[in-house]
């Protein structure tokens, strides 16, 4: 299923809605994550033609002099606003099946799709930060198979209130339900749902159930295979699920001022005791990366949270879109110290490149 209902390659923002977004830095001018730059980001994306809006749940921050990701705004309330003050714009809600439940969460998505029908998607996070855990007073499963479990009957629950009638009991090891039913239902049955599937557990969950997978590489070619088993898997199962992976972007008129930029917050001014957090904790409970790349990506995390980074003039911006797309990714998903600012420059400079190579379609504002 196709983020927008076009084949063309996809873009998407990815986690405009927490202060710094991904850039781990303390410089005075990072993103605010307020929901008055957000409005304006999400008008300025609807405008040129992103296709999507991806956000991160989070309920306490990394620490640092920063507490990166300190603030951050409920991705449900977030989405449904959005959507109700755009006109083409996907939104997607990202919700925690270990801190969600899934009638309340079948609703409320539900609720989101009749607020824009067929812009609504739910990202589904089976979890994974400890200290978040123990702040909702939650036992995080050591067993990264038990968490994967569990959010298969949350996902489980879910579908079945999207697509059944009438009432019924849901009865399984995680939850027991009596004389449940759902109503309203989405539009077309259910919305896209997208999953990070990086570990083994995380990208059989995806084949099984996401129409977008969300995968973390090293670079575009090295994606190649990621893509390819993705796709093979999903195929397996009789489902096509497209593959998606985060970037961060520096994009200025120049080499030399992108890379000046990168430096000045992603080195000078980075919150390293935020990036160690982070990344002992991604170490820890996470498998999104590899230990190779926990132990080089230091100052990628500073830059990107150890997304792949897409740095330089609008042609090489443009030339490692073309990458992503040469290696069999459906989109990718994009990060900016300043969103609003930096999206307009990059819209107006790497967007029309790359539809004159064919990576994407012109599509006039309605």
């Amino acid at each position: 299923m196709s983020t927008t209902g076009t084949e063309r390659f996809q873009l998407g923002l990815f986690s405009a809605n927490c202060s710094g977004g991904l850039a781990v830095t303390k410089i005075p001018e990072r993103w605010s994550a307020s929901w008055e730059d957000n409005l304006r980001l999400a008008r300025i994306a609807d405008e040129v033609g992103i296709d999507f809006v991806l956000p991160i749940a989070r309920w306490i921050g990394y620490g640092g002099e920063t507490n990166f990701h300190e603030s951050v705004l409920e991705p449900i309330p977030w989405a449904t606003a959005i959507l109700a003050t755009t006109t083409r714009l996907r939104a997607f809600a990202t919700v925690h099946t270990a801190f969600n439940h899934p009638v309340v969460t079948a609703k409320q998505i539900a609720t989101m799709d009749q607020v824009a029908p067929g812009r609504a998607g739910l990202n589904v996070v089976a979890g994974w930060n400890q200290p978040e855990y123990e702040a909702m007073g939650s036992e995080l499963p050591t067993d990264h198979d038990a968490r994967y479990e569990m959010a298969q009957e949350w996902f489980d629950i879910v579908a079945d209130l999207w697509s059944r009638e009438g009432r019924w009991d849901h009865e399984g090891r995680f939850w027991n339900l009596r004389g449940l039913e759902g109503a309203p239902k989405p539009g077309g049955g259910r919305v896209p749902v997208l999953n990070a599937g990086s570990s083994a557990q995380g990208k059989a969950f995806a084949a099984r159930n996401a129409d977008l997978v969300f995968t973390i590489v090293g670079s575009p070619e090295e994606g190649a295979d990621v893509v390819k088993a993705i796709r093979a898997d999903s195929a397996a199962l009789g489902r096509t699920a497209g593959v998606v992976s985060p970037t961060h972007v520096v994009c200025r008129p120049t080499r030399a001022e992108a890379q000046e930029f990168l430096h000045y917050y992603a080195e000078e001014n980075a919150d390293w005791e935020a990036v160690d957090n982070l990344m002992t904790l991604q170490g820890m409970h996470a498998q999104s990366f590899t230990k190779e790349m926990l132990a080089t990506f230091r100052s990628r995390f500073a830059a990107g949270h150890g997304t792949c980074p897409m740095i330089g003039t609008p042609d090489d911006v443009a030339d490692e879109i073309a990458k992503f797309a040469a290696a069999g990714f459906d989109g990718i998903t994009m990060s900016f110290v300043d969103y609003a600012g930096e999206l307009e420059y990059f819209a107006a400079e790497v967007m029309p490149r790359l539809e004159s190579r064919g990576i994407r379609v012109n599509t006039p504002a309605p």
